[in-house]
């Protein structure tokens, strides 16, 4: 690769309307230069954009609105934590390329191009705070560029018709659930969580991030001559995940469980060393109360989010039944009991049971046992669950006692930039998570 590519981001998709400013000069398909507010939707199979007045501009197949020099375009109601706890919308502005592409359903698709480098500085300050320490924004920067360039390789290589859930299995009795992040057919990345984050030129500015980006412009992780697939997610517990309790079934010998710490803790192997693991709370990385250290890793939404190390959630029984109605889609009848039937190395549950007066079921993986047990989801499925017995032996209440917050695998994030606070530098950093691992410029 002897130059960074042009990558495609989805901005919003599947719109009934999508509403925006171009600020500066745009040149649309087959018209001449545009600007102001502007409003695009689809009429018969066509994009129809109209001015501030609703006045028609153009009708066509799809809309390529060419960003002229130091121009930049704003999109209304973006929505932020898809299917998270902190889900919100905002108004966001981005520099490049827009295009506006009907999908056969009615609905639009608002897309931004632009150089990967340029994306990676709005990644690296969106994902993680712009303020955090320099050693770790090159870690995140890159990472982010590991991961983006192995998930076009896989995407390239898989061809078009990717399915957006990757379904092992759904019978009577089990749903095997996990959901990959090559999936996007009209565009190369989604801007939110389920990709990453990416917020545009809001999250710009920073002296620190325009530094990572430049200071590690072309470098990636490889192993064995091939980029990593650099998986992470925000804070591991302690221990981090094996890819295939969250994603396929395969090893991927950078991907495994390895303790966030400079000692060794056991991985969990049973229910018991689940419980100890959990309820403990060991000297990790990521196990920090550095409010002002926090501050400056964590982004203000994810600042919400305190009790991150160690969690508790509960519920009553009604509450939880009807969760999982929503859910899962399954009316249980009365819930009678939740079980741990398989956890992986980290004490994440990659398969559990869940028993009713209708229904018994097996639910995995990782991700979808955390958004069947929550209105959002759970911080991670690494927890206990311990039911509450009324006089009648029906169960009354149900407690999760959780450990981490997301996936686990690869980088974790807060650990990571603690690390980095600590004086690590940002190969040794990388090289702690992913073992066996290179640092490799490539353009």
């Amino acid at each position: 690769m002897d130059k960074q590519p042009i990558i495609s981001v989805g901005i919003l998709d599947r719109q009934a309307e999508v509403a925006g400013c171009l600020n500066g000069a745009f040149r649309g398909t087959g018209s001449g230069l545009l600007s102001g507010r502007f409003s695009a939707k689809t009429v018969s199979g066509l994009i129809l954009l109209a001015d501030e007045a609703g006045r028609e501009i153009g009708r066509v197949p799809s809309i390529r609105l060419k960003a002229g020099e130091d121009s930049t375009f704003k999109l209304s109601q973006v929505a932020i934590g898809i299917r998270f706890h902190w889900e919100r919308k905002e108004d966001q502005a981005f520099q490049g390329n827009l295009a506006l592409l009907p999908r056969e359903d009615g609905t639009i698709t608002a897309v931004n191009e632009i150089p990967l480098e340029d994306y990676l500085r709005s990644v690296i300050s969106s994902e993680m705070s712009a303020e955090a320490p320099p050693e770790f924004l090159k870690v995140h920067a890159t990472l982010s560029r590991s991961w983006l360039l192995a998930a076009l390789a896989r995407k390239s290589k898989a061809g078009e018709g990717i399915s957006p859930l990757s379904q092992v299995s759904k019978k009577e009795d089990e749903v095997c659930r996990w959901y990959d992040r090559e999936d996007h057919d009209l565009f190369d990345v989604c801007a939110d969580d389920h990709c990453q984050r990416y917020q545009g030129i809001r999250k710009l500015g920073s002296a620190q991030a325009e530094e990572a980006v430049r200071a590690t412009s072309g470098m990636v992780i490889a192993y064995q001559g091939e980029i990593c697939d650099a998986r992470y997610s925000k804070a591991c517990g302690g221990l981090t995940e094996d890819f295939a309790t969250a994603w396929d079934d395969k090893p991927v010998s950078y991907l495994t469980s390895i303790t966030d710490a400079p000692v060794s803790y056991p991985p969990v192997r049973s229910e018991e060393e689940a419980a100890r693991w959990i309820l403990s709370r060991p000297e990790v990385y990521c196990h920090t109360t550095d409010e002002r250290l926090l501050e400056k890793i964590l982004p203000s939404f994810d600042l919400e989010t305190r009790d991150f190390f160690r969690w508790t959630v509960e519920y009553s029984r009604e509450e939880l039944e009807k969760i999982l109605r929503e859910k899962s889609g399954f009316d249980f009848g009365d819930l009678q009991e939740i079980i741990p039937l398989r956890r992986g190395s980290s004490g994440r549950i990659r398969q559990l049971r869940i028993t009713g007066s209708k229904k018994s079921v097996v639910v995995g993986k990782e991700l979808e046992i955390r958004r069947w047990l929550s209105r959002s989801h759970l911080y991670s499925s690494a927890f206990l669950v311990n039911a509450a017995m009324g006089p009648r032996g029906k169960p009354e209440r149900f407690t999760f006692q959780g450990a981490g917050w997301g996936h686990g695998v690869g980088l974790c994030q807060i650990g990571a930039a603690v690390m980095a606070a600590r004086g690590f530098s940002a190969e040794e950093i990388l090289k702690h998570y992913f073992r066996g691992v290179e640092i490799r410029k490539i353009y």
